[in-house]
């Protein structure tokens, strides 16, 4: 018991060292950005690995989070702000990331298209050097663009209000008891839940991006040590001969999925925390939901399609 205690006050007092540090020298992890062309590039990238997934970067991003809670406790206006900006990233990446479902379905109908009238057994797009694949590996890739709505709209989904909630309590409560809720369930169970994913799949992502492999286990000599073979080695295989073979893709999208969601949890908490300090008055200020125009016609539902029809 003591010996955790002491581990969490030396990592959460290093916490402030490290973060410092990453600061005045980006230059140490952020070197292969331009490229790994010389040693000291390859082992830039080797410590981006290694603290994007360590205990490190955990306790410094957990201090970031409580410094920011706590100085919005004393001043609410920068709270606010950091509400706001938060679910408004949410929100504007969301709003993109839904054209994913309309290319998804044109694509589709395309493909329908090429292979049953045309029977052609692939697709190319573009002029002058057209990007060619087989059919097959058009109608895998319909997959990405599912996971970009999935990983990429699920944090706007939640500020829209639109995920489904399984209601024990919360409507029986009064409104104080509601967002007490709230709280408790981004801090016990988004935030959890979002770091748990995003250490698993950042080591999962940089395996199949990068020779010789990574793991969670490597301590950062070993790391360093094998920066002098470093080289890029992005997953191209596939599931079929001349399917997509892009899934490293799915990867990425884990961890942005992992990480939005983790800030989601900290808006949702900080949301929860100002509209229960200030009250009913208080509540979904400055949400930026999408919502129905008052003379804007509602053009789904069989009672619709009814009325058209007569």
């Amino acid at each position: 018991m003591v010996d955790g205690i002491v581990w969490f006050l030396d990592n959460l007092a290093l916490a402030f060292y490290n973060i410092a540090y990453a600061i005045m020298h980006p230059s140490s992890w952020l070197r292969w950005v331009l490229g790994l062309d010389t040693p000291e590039a390859k082992e830039s990238l080797m410590r981006f690995v290694f603290y994007g997934g360590s205990v490190e970067f955990f306790f410094a991003v957990f201090v970031i989070v409580v410094l920011v809670i706590a100085t919005g406790m004393v001043f609410r206006p920068f709270i606010w702000g950091v509400v706001r900006v938060l679910e408004g990233f949410a929100n504007a990446v969301g709003r993109v990331a839904a054209w994913a479902g309309l290319i998804m379905v044109l694509q589709q109908i395309v493909i329908v298209f090429i292979q049953r009238i045309f029977t052609r057994a692939d697709m190319s797009f573009g002029f002058g050097s057209p990007f060619t694949k087989d059919i097959s590996w058009w109608s895998e890739e319909l997959k990405l663009w599912n996971a970009v709505i999935v990983c990429l709209a699920c944090t706007y989904t939640f500020v829209q209000g639109g995920h489904v909630r399984v209601d024990l309590v919360y409507a029986a409560v009064g409104y104080r008891a509601k967002k007490l809720i709230d709280m408790l369930g981004a801090l016990f169970f988004m935030m959890p839940m979002a770091v748990l994913i995003w250490m698993y799949a950042w080591y999962f992502m940089w395996r199949n991006l990068v020779n010789p492999p990574v793991s969670a286990s490597d301590q950062l000599e070993r790391m360093l040590l094998k920066a002098r073979a470093l080289n890029w080695r992005v997953e191209t295989i596939g599931f079929s001969p001349n399917g997509f073979d892009a899934y490293f893709l799915f990867k990425v999208l884990m961890v942005l999925f992992a990480g939005m969601v983790f800030l989601q949890a900290v808006a949702f908490f900080c949301r929860s925390f100002l509209e229960w300090a200030e009250g009913p008055e208080a509540e979904g200020r400055g949400l930026d939901r999408d919502v129905l125009e008052p003379d804007e016609p509602v053009l789904e539902g069989p009672e619709h399609l009814s009325h058209e029809g007569m």
